[in-house]
């Protein structure tokens, strides 16, 4: 199970990769993809409603009883959470001017994304540093048994519907620099 955790935190690391790719376009004077963007955007969107939301829900209802620790830790993540989804949605937003030819400043769109790509790192690196030892170091067998069993998706069919609904981002994605190589 942390192990699919690890995977799918890759997983993201690469797409903000691509994110962060696009912002350095736009940030250089040039006109990135913005069809791109969106795919990315949608993505993320739906990867956190269906899977960020869930583990962060599973993973604070399991360890409540068992680390103390964890419930303020909950909290931080959830509002973190919170706030990544509204950038998020601000994006998405944004994008959907530019798409239709509105008015959309560049310069601030470009504070939006580079600000949204910051938020979302570090919510990872929380994850990573202070949930998953938090989950190896109170679940036993079972409870990640249990905690594989109540998720969602994994990162395989991640993968798999990714590259389906977004082959263009796929393509961008398969070749991002994967964080677990480096």
């Amino acid at each position: 199970m942390l192990t699919q955790l690890r995977q799918d935190h890759a997983n993201m690391a690469r797409l903000l990769h691509v994110l962060q790719l696009k912002y350095k376009t736009l940030a250089d004077g040039d006109r990135p993809n913005f069809r791109l963007i969106r795919e990315v955007v949608d993505y993320i969107l739906d990867y956190m409603n269906g899977f960020t939301v869930p583990l962060e829900r599973i993973c604070s209802d399991q360890l409540a009883g068992k680390a103390p620790e964890a419930e303020s830790l909950s909290e931080r993540l959830t509002q973190d959470y919170q706030h990544l989804h509204e950038q998020l949605m601000r994006l998405s937003q944004d994008i959907d001017m530019i798409l239709m030819d509105g008015v959309m400043p560049m310069d601030k769109f470009a504070e939006d994304l580079k600000s949204y790509l910051g938020s979302h790192r570090a919510y990872l690196r929380a994850e990573r540093e202070k949930l998953f030892p938090l989950i190896r170091e109170h679940f036993d067998e079972d409870d990640l048994k249990k905690l594989a069993s109540e998720m969602p998706e994994n990162a395989e069919s991640e993968l798999a519907r990714l590259q389906e609904a977004y082959p263009e981002l796929y393509t961008e994605f398969r070749d991002a620099p994967s964080p677990l190589s480096s």
